[in-house]
């Protein structure tokens, strides 16, 4: 991987190819995506083609979380560090010293709880809730741990939102 670099690959390709990438990096992976005009508010006959690319993976998203989840990553929706304005040299800054993991890894572990609970199926959730326990007990600052598990229960409880 190419340091302090994002990686993003697309459903244009297999999945094949994305699980043969990922250990490269891969920052941003897509899955359910639809690539045409109003996509994901109604089904497009084949005739009406207006599709922006070709989607070489169909998986949904679903399926798409249970399979990272799977191979072992942590699929995160955060967008944390960009809504509390962490972008450009105060993001890199973050990088360098390794403080990001403060923020990172209890980030994934929050938004990854927000979808298991609001969109997953049962054994997607399953498996999500098995990698949240054992991940939150890997968090290395205690803090950060203890208010990581309290925000778990709050996501529980119809909480959202929470960041680092």
């Amino acid at each position: 991987a190419v340091p302090y670099t994002g990686m993003i690959i697309s459903t244009r390709e297999s999945q094949k190819v994305r699980e043969m990438v990922l250990p490269l990096g891969i920052s941003q992976i897509s899955g359910g995506s639809r690539t045409s005009v109003g996509g994901y508010a109604e089904e497009e006959l084949p005739e009406d083609n207006s599709a922006q690319f070709d989607v070489s993976d169909r998986r949904s998203l679903d399926e798409v979380v249970r399979w990272l989840m799977e191979l072992g990553y942590i699929p995160s929706f955060c967008t944390a560090c960009y809504r509390a304005g962490r972008t450009g040299d105060r993001f890199m800054e973050l990088c360098k010293n390794m403080q990001i993991l403060n923020c990172c890894h209890p980030n994934a572990l929050l938004t990854l709880k927000e979808y298991l609970e609001d969109y997953a199926s049962e054994e997607t959730k399953r498996l999500g809730m098995e990698m949240i326990k054992k991940e939150v007990e890997v968090i290395p600052n205690e803090k950060v741990r203890k208010k990581t598990a309290d925000y778990l229960n709050d996501i529980v409880s119809g909480g959202r939102d929470f960041r680092f």
